[in-house]
């Protein structure tokens, strides 16, 4: 299950009136098939690779993918929306699906989940399935309804959007340091804050991921593989 914007969205918006998406070429065009699905990518974004890294399946479908099958619900769908951001402005200004519609999403996804296994074993899938976040701002309402395994990311290295070297890189559209110097201010806020919330939660895994150093990494150096960094908050003490 994914919670968010772009980095996690598998084509939630396609439908929506809103200038944020990406149902066309070139988006798509290493997908299975090489057609766009709504994915800000022009592959499989993370949804999709922890899924398949797992064994789970190889593609994430969307919820609201109008070809989205019974047999969908049990093994996981994406609630994320592109566009999406902390600030429910955000949503609105762009006209996507905000974090808190996206919590009545999955609340419905779960009534027809319980009609498809029962109310026991949609328990079960729940508590066993990873969700992935990329924000902390409805841990606390997943928990409450029976979610135990979470995976948050880390912001990405925002001076290195392409729209933001652009802007504030000059001649060379280097990345912007003011720019990660935010991103890194938020991810180290971000993850005391998972560490906080794991003593409150005491049954949740909660592991936060960084994303930020391994994408700097890949863009400075890009002949050099790079690893994500995992950090298990829930044993923090």
């Amino acid at each position: 299950m994914a919670f968010g914007d772009s980095i996690l969205d598998t084509g939630n918006n396609n439908n929506l009136i809103s200038l944020i998406k990406c149902n066309f070429p070139p988006y798509g065009q290493d997908f299975i098939g090489g057609k766009p699905t709504g994915r800000f990518c022009n592959g499989k974004v993370l949804t999709d690779l922890i899924a398949e890294g797992l064994g789970v399946k190889e593609t994430v479908p969307a919820y609201f993918d109008p070809n989205l099958q019974s047999k969908d619900l049990a093994t996981g769908v994406c609630f994320a929306s592109g566009g999406a951001g902390l600030d429910p402005l955000t949503s609105s200004i762009t006209s996507v699906i905000p974090i808190s519609e996206q919590l009545e999403n999955f609340r419905e996804y779960i009534r027809k989940l319980e009609g498809l296994v029962g109310e026991e074993g949609a328990n079960k899938i729940i508590s066993n399935s990873l969700f992935l976040l990329w924000t902390s701002t409805i841990i606390k309402d997943l928990y409450e309804v029976g979610v135990r395994k979470i995976a948050i990311f880390s912001t990405l290295p925002l001076g290195c959007l392409p729209i933001l070297r652009t802007l504030h890189g000059g001649l060379m559209r280097s990345c912007g340091d003011d720019d990660n110097k935010a991103a890194e201010l938020f991810n180290s806020k971000l993850l005391a804050e998972m560490k906080n919330l794991s003593s409150f939660l005491p049954q949740a895994k909660i592991v936060y991921v960084d994303i930020y150093n391994p994408l700097l990494d890949l863009i400075n150096n890009p002949v050099k593989s790079s690893k994500l960094l995992i950090v298990n908050t829930s044993d923090a003490t």
